[in-house]
């Protein structure tokens, strides 16, 4: 899997790229990470890539020219892909989204800034428009960051445990159960016994009905869909 990152300030993704999951990914060659840094796509000899908004209004807006020439350096050098804008106002993103999306060889994700981008890139340039929650952030960083995380962990082989993913909470609509380790007695509090008894069909059925209950309490909206 291939991501191209688009950001005004790309020293906000490197600590994040560079440990953990993620960095042993790239070490093993599952995961290959291009930060572009859109200053060096600026107009100008000021590298100018924002500019006020037509009309007026408060806010800066992220000019359609770096964009374009950015996007289309990519696509020159590694061929057309999709292109993921993340805004607030887009689709919200779910673990079916990037199910779907760990499929494919590559993307472009664009990190928003200001009051976001020159429509003319959303309209001519974006194929997906994706939000990862009813917030607003200060960048698209820590959202690309999120999309990259959730995508890149589906990937054969990044996880040690490749069945690991694939019990997470909402791959299969419900949350996840509850889990416990060593040791089985704590300070009075116990680990059900079905857990300690080895008998995996108990066990399986123990944690389908401890997520459903879960999901149940907790998030009654997922049930209802």
């Amino acid at each position: 899997m291939v991501f191209h990152i688009i950001s005004a300030v790309p020293a906000l993704l490197d600590s994040p790229l560079s440990h953990s999951i993620l960095q042993r990914a790239r070490n093993k060659g599952l995961l290959d990470i291009h930060i572009y840094d859109l200053h060096d796509y600026g107009v100008g000899k000021q590298q100018q890539i924002d500019d006020y908004q037509f009309g007026g209004g408060a806010g800066m807006v992220m000019m359609v020219e770096p964009l374009y020439k950015c996007i289309e350096t990519i696509f020159s050098k590694f061929g057309k892909m999709k292109v993921i804008y993340v805004t607030p106002d887009g689709k919200t993103f779910k673990q079916a989204h990037a199910n779907e999306w760990s499929m494919e060889e590559s993307f472009i994700i664009i990190c928003g800034h200001y009051k976001g981008v020159d429509q003319r890139v959303r309209d001519h340039l974006v194929d997906i428009e994706v939000s990862i929650g009813d917030f607003v952030l200060s960048g698209g960083e820590l959202a690309a960051l999120v999309l990259v995380d959730s995508i890149s962990r589906l990937i054969p082989g990044v996880l040690n445990d490749a069945s690991s993913a694939l019990t997470d909470s909402f791959q299969d609509d419900l949350l996840a159960p509850p889990v416990y380790t060593r040791p089985a007695k704590f300070n009075g509090w116990n680990v059900p016994d079905v857990l300690l008894s080895g008998h995996d069909a108990n066990i399986r059925d123990w944690r389908e009905r401890k997520a459903l209950e879960t999901t149940q309490n907790k998030r009654p909206d997922l049930i209802n869909e």
